[in-house]
């Protein structure tokens, strides 16, 4: 006797198909309709802000040092807990300040013991900074050349207190626009991700009234088992594309996509920061139980993320390479 699996189980059997024998996407994967996407994303504001991290990489026991679009960057708490960001090198003799140390929320340099508040001093000054909860933010005016906002545009997400949050970084050899226009294709994803998505269809492309993409797309979870969900795609601000969860198994559920230049690599290549935050949230009681694992689970979703983007990153590199040969 077959049993029928119930149609409102979260997960759901995917039928057995190869690979090759998938609905090719290539006609519908236009570039016009990619690039138009892409070009009126470049064209919002952002105010001068770009991702740093994830916040939880700033901690008030040691600093953090980064690059962003070619400036050395240092990162950490303050006595108040505030993520404070400044440039990373000492005003004495350049000192990283990545290796200081931090004494009573001030950084100390471990060259000479200059000691910088959070006020700043000798010339040194700290620059606009803001903490989401989920990541940081550092407003370089000089580089963004816009008009300065006094937040940065944030998604909208699920409530911090009934949600799981993850973040992945990875780098590679693009500029943000190649790691945007990636996201902005979002039919390569059965074909290029088979190992995470199944049966995907694009049901809506961007229209003058609806700068979005609509997907119908079954996450695989293991093997032919899978959670079907209706997702959109969206580009709040020109370095930022967020996938959002609109109907199905966790429906609200937001990956958000950020693409922070680095700066030039030893080769003058410029390299692009991939800081992907997944931040995941349901409804179902079951939830409450992931929640209390996050420990455990959160490694598990940065994995799956960076898995994605290493192959992703090949994608926005080789775009990258293709629009730059001469």
């Amino acid at each position: 006797m077959r049993v029928s699996w119930p149609n409102d189980w979260p997960i759901q059997p995917i039928p057995p198909e190869r690979w090759a024998a998938q609905r090719p996407t290539f006609a519908d994967a236009r570039a016009t309709v990619i690039e138009s996407a892409l070009s009126r994303a470049l064209d919002r504001p952002s105010g001068n802000w770009f991702v740093l991290a994830a916040s939880r990489s700033i901690r008030a026991d040691r600093p953090f040092g980064s690059m962003v679009a070619g400036r050395e960057l240092v990162a950490w708490r303050d006595a108040d807990g505030e993520v404070r960001i400044g440039p990373g090198a000492c005003p004495h003799l350049g000192a990283p300040l990545s290796d200081a140390r931090l004494d009573c929320g001030a950084l100390v340099c471990r060259w000479h013991g200059l000691k910088l508040s959070s006020e700043g001093g000798y010339g040194w000054r700290p620059l606009p900074a803001f903490d989401d909860g989920v990541l940081t933010w550092v407003r370089l005016d000089d580089v963004g050349g816009e008009p300065p906002l006094d937040r940065p545009v944030v998604p909208a997400r699920p409530e911090a207190a009934a949600s799981v949050e993850a973040v992945a970084t990875l780098e590679g050899v693009c500029e943000p626009e190649d790691v945007v226009a990636n996201r902005l294709d979002p039919w390569h994803g059965a074909w290029f991700h088979p190992y995470s998505f199944a049966r995907l269809t694009v049901v809506e492309v961007p229209r003058d009234d609806d700068d979005r993409f609509v997907v119908d797309v079954t996450f695989r979870v293991a093997g032919r088992l899978g959670v079907p969900v209706r997702a959109e795609f969206t580009c709040p601000e020109p370095r930022t594309v967020v996938m959002r969860i609109i109907e199905g198994e966790g429906e609200g559920s937001v990956v958000e996509t950020h693409a922070t230049p680095r700066g030039p690599g030893p080769d003058g290549r410029p390299r692009t920061a991939v800081i992907e935050a997944t931040v995941a949230g349901s409804s179902r009681p079951g939830f409450a139980v992931a929640r209390k694992a996050a420990p455990v689970v959160r490694p598990l979703m940065k994995w799956t993320a960076a898995r994605l983007w290493r192959d992703d990153l090949a994608y926005a590199e080789r775009r990258y390479a293709l629009r730059t040969k001469p």
